[in-house]
Parts: structure tokens; C-alpha cells; sequence
């Protein structure tokens, strides 16, 4: 049998428990890139927030993450988005968050980053295959359908409506769309002037397509529906530039300041307002959740409100859009 002296064994003991504090407190943090489909806007701002509380949440539970935010400038780059995804990978990153501007363009780099033992959560929209580890969305096509639902019913359910779409296949806004056209139609009298011109990138190429729509729909139009922010803020400000802001109904989606100030005027009549802030810190924390090995839900869906006037003042709404 081996005999120590009691003062030489104390003296390993504590050196090994010193060694075993010196490692937790230099063990490299999560490193998680989180990629939006854009930059710049208030609602990838409020992704980032999502993500950014999730981390300071994570610190306090022990858990050292760095969240490596980095989007391209348009939400028509897919290819710079594809290239984003390939550079986090190559540079070894524990997991990424992703939300994907194209349901299948995107699905390629995906696969090979999860082939790569990256795990990948989606955020906002879906993909063309289920190898992401957990989808946290809104449920876009239903939220369309209530869209629809109001503007049909501030019309009166009768009259000339146009749909201006966002871009082909766009991951989230083409199933808020089909929602859309799904349930107007089921009004006889309500007549969809418009629905296959689309707003492209920019607000400026929405405000341009709007524009044009107006041009030739504008004199008898009742209302109008559009699927995103960069779509919606372009169509409002065609609208205003037309002359028509208020008279004609606009139901859209997503929330600013500008269009929150839209509502109240009567300028518009709805808004569908996803919870950007909790698809950031939701992904953010299963991410996390993934790569500690414990069980995270394949779909998660994020409510989206519809946000009126009458609501818009109610401690409920007033919570979504802070």
C-alpha cells in the first residue's frame, strides 16, 4: 500500500482542485452564429435582442455563449446567405441559428453543416427538409389566413382587393401568401384584382411595385394585403404618395413605429405581428439545449398577433410590440 503523508496528499488535493477551477473558469464560451435574413430593420434588431437575452440568461444558469451575428444587406441575397452559413462552419462553430431566406435554395448548405456535426436551428421560416434540429416559426399560413379575415371583414366582404407578394419563394412569406389567397377567395363577392406581382428586396422596389398596382387598380380598389415589412412599409408609403392612405383598407405585416403610427391614424387596419424577440432567444436557447444532449422540440410555433386599433392599447399587445 502506497503511504502518503497526509500533508503532501492535502497539498495534491487542493492543487488538483485548483486545476479543476482554473479549467471551468477558462473553458472557451458556446459559440453560436446566428444569421438573419437581413440586417438593418427592426424586426432582425429584434432577433438579435431575442438572442442577445438569451446569452445574458445563459451567463446567469453558468453557461458562457457568444452570439456571432452576421446577415447580408438584402433579403434576396441567397447565395451570400448560403456562403455565410459555410463560413461558420468552417470555422468550427458550435451550432448555428438560421433563418433561411429560400425553402430549398438553402437546404444544400444546411445538410452539410449539420453533416458536419454543426447543429442547425431554424428561425422564422422553414426548409425543404427536416434535417435542422428544431423549426421555431410562426405559423405562417394560418397567420395569412387571418389576414385575410380581416380585411374581409373591414370591407364589408365585397370589393376589389390586390395582394402585392414579397419575392418568389421566399421561405416565409409564400405560405402567408397561399393563406392569404386561400381564404379571401372564399368570399363570392370579393374580387382579387392582383395577387402575381411581387415587392422585391428594398422598401424603395415595394414602394416602386406598389405604386404601380395603384396606378392601374387604385380608382375602385377597397383593400389591400401585404406579407412582410419590407412589403408592407413600401406598400404604406404608395399608398400615401397615391393619396389613398385611409381610404383604401391595408392589412399587413409585421410592426414599426411608422406603422404602428399608421393604425392609429386609420391608415391602416391591421397588422399581423409576429414575436421576433422570442424566435432569437428561443433559438439561442435550444441551440444550447442540442448540444448539451437534452431533447429539443422538432417545431416550435411562435403566436402571431392581429393587431387593431381597438387592441392596439391593451397591455397584451403592448408587451408583444415592447
Amino acid at each position: 500500500m502506497l503511504n502518503i503523508p497526509m500533508k503532501t496528499l492535502s497539498s495534491w488535493l487542493i492543487a488538483w482542485a485548483l486545476s479543476l477551477l482554473t479549467l471551468a473558469a477558462t473553458a472557451a464560451p458556446i459559440q453560436i452564429a446566428v444569421i438573419p435574413k437581413s440586417v438593418g430593420n427592426e424586426y432582425w434588431a429584434a432577433v438579435q435582442a431575442g438572442a442577445m437575452r438569451a446569452k445574458a440568461d445563459l451567463a446567469t444558469e453558468g453557461i458562457a455563449v457568444d452570439i456571432l451575428w452576421k446577415g447580408t444587406e438584402r433579403e434576396d441575397q441567397i447565395d451570400q446567405q448560403k456562403q455565410i452559413v459555410a463560413d461558420f462552419v468552417a470555422q468550427k462553430v458550435d451550432a448555428i441559428v438560421l433563418a433561411p431566406m429560400h425553402a430549398r435554395y438553402l437546404v444544400p448548405a444546411v445538410e452539410a453543416a449539420v453533416a458536419a456535426k454543426v447543429p442547425v436551428i431554424l428561425i422564422d421560416s422553414s426548409l425543404n427538409s427536416a434535417v435542422a434540429t428544431s423549426t421555431v416559426a410562426t405559423d405562417n399560413y394560418r397567420a395569412g389566413m387571418f389576414a385575410a379575415r380581416r380585411l374581409a371583414e373591414v370591407i364589408g366582404g365585397k370589393g376589389k382587393v390586390l395582394m402585392l407578394r414579397f419575392q418568389p419563394g421566399h421561405a416565409s412569406t409564400a405560405p402567408r401568401e397561399s393563406g392569404f389567397l386561400d381564404t379571401i377567395k372564399k368570399h363570392p363577392e370579393i374580387e382579387v384584382v392582383s395577387s402575381d406581382q411581387f415587392a422585391g428586396p428594398t422598401v424603395e422596389s415595394a414602394q416602386k411595385a406598389g405604386q404601380a398596382l395603384l396606378d392601374r387598380f387604385g380608382g375602385d380598389l377597397k383593400g389591400v394585403f401585404t406579407p412582410n415589412l419590407i412589403s408592407t412599409t413600401g406598400m404604406l408609403q404608395a399608398l400615401r404618395a397615391a393619396g389613398l392612405a385611409g381610404k383604401v383598407s391595408f392589412v399587413g405585416f409585421d410592426s414599426t413605429t411608422e406603422q404602428i403610427e399608421a393604425l392609429r391614424k386609420g391608415e391602416m387596419q391591421g397588422m399581423m405581428v409576429q414575436q421576433p424577440f422570442m424566435m432569437g432567444y428561443t433559438g439561442v436557447r435550444s441551440a444550447v439545449a442540442a448540444l448539451q444532449g437534452k431533447p429539443v422540440d422538432k417545431e416550435v410555433a411562435t403566436d402571431a398577433k392581429l393587431v387593431t386599433k381597438d387592441n392596439l392599447d391593451t397591455p397584451e399587445i403592448q408587451r408583444l410590440l415592447k
